[in-house]
Formats: C-alpha cells, structure tokens, sequence
C-alpha cells in the first residue's frame, strides 16, 4: 500500500466542519444564558407563536449581525418573540400597567381623551389638575346644570371620562356611576347640558339552595344569597318561624328570586318569587303572588296566607336572653319579680319590628322600660316594647303602624343591664307568652283565584326540586 493511498479521505468539507463549530459554539452560549428548565417551560408557547422556521433563522442571523456589530451579548430568540407580543394589541385578559397619577390616555381614543380613576383624598379640583385643566373650571361646570353636582359626589375606584376640545377646554365629562347608570356633562353655546343615562336590566329568576351549619346568615351567605334576601326570607317565613331560637343545625332553605341583568352581568335582585324552608324537620312553603286587584302577598305552596295577625319576633336573628317567668329574679331590683316578657339580646342600634298591623298607644318614657312603644291591635291585643335606644322616624304616640314596619332601635335605656328589648304581649289586659300564643291566620287564595294561582305556584315548587337534585347530584361527583 502506498502513502498516498494509506491516508483516509476526508469526510466532511471545511467550510461545513467550520459551520459546525459555529453551531456548537451558538448552542453552547445559548445554555449557559438559558437553562434547560427554562427553554423547556416555554416550549409550547414558542411554538404557537412562531409563523415559519424561515422567520425564526432570519431573525436569529438578525440578532447575530447585531452582536458582532455592538460587541454585545446577542438578545435570545425567545426575548424577541415575547417583546413583538407585547407591541400588539392587548386582550382583555392583559393588565395594562397604570398610568401616573391614576390618568389613562388610551392609544386606541382621540388624543383629547383621558381617563382618570378616584383615589383616596380625591375632589372633582384635584382630578380636572390631572387631565391638565385648571381647577377654576370646576367651578364653571358645576355652576352650569344644577344635576352637575353629582360629578362631585365622588367614590373611590370611580373612573371619569374627559374629552379635551382642541382648545384645551374641557368639552364632554362622562362618568359611569353604578352598573345601571351613568352621567354625562356636554358642552354647548350656553355651557353645559347634563344627562343621565340609565340601563334596562333584564329579569331573570336564579335558585340557591343552603344547609344551616352555623348561623342563616352565613350559611345563606355561603350558598350566594345576599343580606337583604337573607333578611327578606327570614320576614317570608317570620310567621312559622322564630329565627332568634328555632334554627337548628342542618336546617335547609331553598329560594327562587328576581335576579336584575347587564350585559350578563347580575346588578341587582328582586323579590323572592318562592322559598321553602325545612326546620327541625317541618318544611314551610312559601309563594308570591298578585291578585287579580294588584295585591300582592306570600301564600303557601297550597294557596293558604303565609301573614297572621302577629309575626313571631319583632327582632331578626336575636339570641333570646330572659324567658316569659311569674318567678324570675330582677337582675338589678335583685329581688322576684315577675318578668311578664320575653328579652331579646341584640347589639345597640338593631331594628326592633311592630308584631302587627296597629294604633301607637305610646312612644315615650315609661318608668323602668326607658323608651316604650305600646301598640294596640284591634279590641283584644296589646304589645310592648321597651328599654329602645330611640324610635324610628314617624312613630308618634296616637299614630298608626304596619306589621314588620320599624318602630325603634335596641337599647339600655331604664332599668337594663345591657342592650335588648323587653317585648310584652297581651291578650284583653292579660299577659302571656308571647313564644306560645298562637295566632289566628289571614285569609287564604279565594276560590276565585286559586287555579290562577296553583299555575304559579306548581311549576315554582317543581323547579326548586329539580334544581335541588342537580345540585346535590353535581356535590357528590
């Protein structure tokens, strides 16, 4: 074998040998400046968001020149992806970073458009100083319309709208002042022209359902009924049920309700359209409806009145802390005394409810009651309440009241340790317990009615059960 033949030929050119290299030396510095958790994390999102791999080698070669120009180290090909999404239009999901001074001038608007956001300390001067006019034509704008002044009622989290005319000169201010309503000032030859613009909600009914593990009104807030509905439920069902010491645990309440729509969005409810409500064992069923005279009122799911003459406490969700006694020991007298009421303990300031429909007797000071209302309903009731921290507006000795109407507020005042009311109950002058009277009814759905009525009244009923089921059948998945 000769030498010429004993040498191997080469296997790959120079220039692809030199090619190499430079790949080797690229990957290798590509490595060292991302880790492989790192390149791996955005695996996916790289793929989605390059078009071609002809791109992707033309931006590289791009960055490469840009590195042997500058002497810098070259930008990564994924900061350069992620730099181009960021240039692009924002989704609603992108949080755009806030302007300073809480003042937004949106690219997509005119060049006279900001936006401004209340903060705390806030006022309408302090926020027309933000978007550049001078705080003296508050004046001017507030002076223009006597609605105007409802820009400078202002909340925190708010945002206003202004719109600059090219003379600098504020010539529209906009303001979204709740989900239904919204304000505007616009300029004219006279000043400016207020208008108020407010969103038809649309009606919708929503259902929820609730198992009593604490208190109703967490539990009512953990299943999504708000307070006033919570509050609204308890007075539906105040007749049956005494919420200050029948609640029980593992107590359920279904309710079906108004719920009020924008845009998709629930804004505000209604009245509840029908509830059931299962205590210690005992459901109790309740029904709106509207005669055919425009009354309306809670019925039964089977047409009778859910209103009686007395509702069973006058305080909502009190803790009951003295019973009606002929033998019980004064707390302060320190001697027996028979307590001829029922305490209900109550922070100051609670509502305390007339029992029924009837004439104020009195609203003033009674001895060792402090602040009394005394109502007499009819010929044969009488009710009793004492020791308030005050009355409600409108209830004057010699005046009438409504049932569940308020009629004053938890106090100390006369002889009483802490805040509760004392509420008497009398039947022809006599006193009794007011926990154990039992009441006559009001009158049910006439006959009259009463097909109109159970055409309401049936398909309410069948829907909570059905929701009930689905709901309870989606738990245990």
């Amino acid at each position: 074998m000769t030498k010429e033949s004993s040498k191997a030929p080469p296997l790959y050119p120079k220039t692809h040998l030199l090619a190499a290299s430079g790949i080797a030396a690229l990957l290798s510095l590509a490595l060292l400046v991302f880790p492989s958790s790192d390149v791996e994390a955005k695996k996916t999102t790289l793929s989605l968001e390059l078009e071609s791999p002809a791109e992707q080698l033309t931006q590289d070669q791009d960055a490469a020149d840009a590195v042997q120009a500058t002497n810098e180290p070259a930008a990564s090909p994924f900061a350069q992806i992620e730099n181009s999404t960021e240039e692009a239009p924002q989704t609603a999901e992108a949080e755009p970073e806030p302007a300073p001074a809480e003042v937004v001038a949106e690219e997509k608007k005119a060049p006279n458009h900001r936006e401004v956001i209340v903060a705390k300390g806030d006022t309408l001067s302090t926020l027309f100083e933000k978007v550049g006019l001078p705080a003296t034509s508050v004046h001017d704008v507030l002076a223009s319309d006597k609605q105007a002044k409802q820009f400078s009622q202002l909340k925190r989290g708010q945002k206003l709208e202004f719109e600059l005319g090219p003379d600098g000169q504020l010539s529209n201010l906009h303001s979204k002042v709740s989900d239904l309503e919204t304000i505007t000032l616009s300029k004219n030859d006279k000043g400016y022209t207020f208008n108020r613009i407010t969103a038809k909600p649309t009606v919708r009914s929503a259902y929820v359902h609730g198992v009593i593990n604490s208190s109703l009104s967490q539990s009512a807030a953990r299943a999504g009924l708000s307070h006033s509905l919570t509050m609204d439920m308890a007075s539906v069902f105040g007749y049956d049920i005494d919420f200050a010491q029948d609640i029980r645990q593992g107590d359920q309440f279904d309710v079906i309700y108004e719920q009020k729509v924008v845009n998709g969005k629930a804004v505000g409810n209604g009245p509840i359209l029908s509830a059931r409500f299962t205590n210690r064992g005992k459901t109790y069923t309740a029904v709106r409806y509207t005669n055919k005279q425009g009354n309306t009122s809670y019925y039964t799911a089977d047409g009778n009145s859910m209103r009686k003459a007395f509702i069973r406490t006058p305080v909502d969700f009190a803790r009951i802390s003295s019973k009606f006694s002929m033998g019980r020991k004064h707390p302060i007298l320190n001697k027996i005394r028979a307590h001829k009421g029922v305490d209900y303990a109550a922070p100051r300031g609670t509502p305390i409810k007339a029992a029924g429909d009837g004439k104020v007797l009195l609203a003033g000071r009674r001895g060792g009651y402090g602040n009394t209302v005394i109502l007499q309903h009819g010929n044969t009731y009488r009710t009793l309440y004492g020791h308030m921290q005050g009355f409600a507006k409108g209830v004057k000795t010699g005046g009438t009241v409504k049932q569940g109407q308020v009629i004053g507020y938890i106090g100390t005042t006369g002889l009483s340790t802490g805040p509760h009311l004392h509420y008497e109950f009398q039947v022809n002058g006599v006193h009794v317990d007011p926990l154990g009277q039992k009441v006559a009814m009001a009158d049910p759905i006439s006959k009259a009615e009463r097909a109109r009525f159970l055409a309401q009244s049936q398909p309410l009923m069948a829907r909570m059960d059905q929701e009930k089921a689905t709901q309870l059948a989606s738990a245990k998945r």
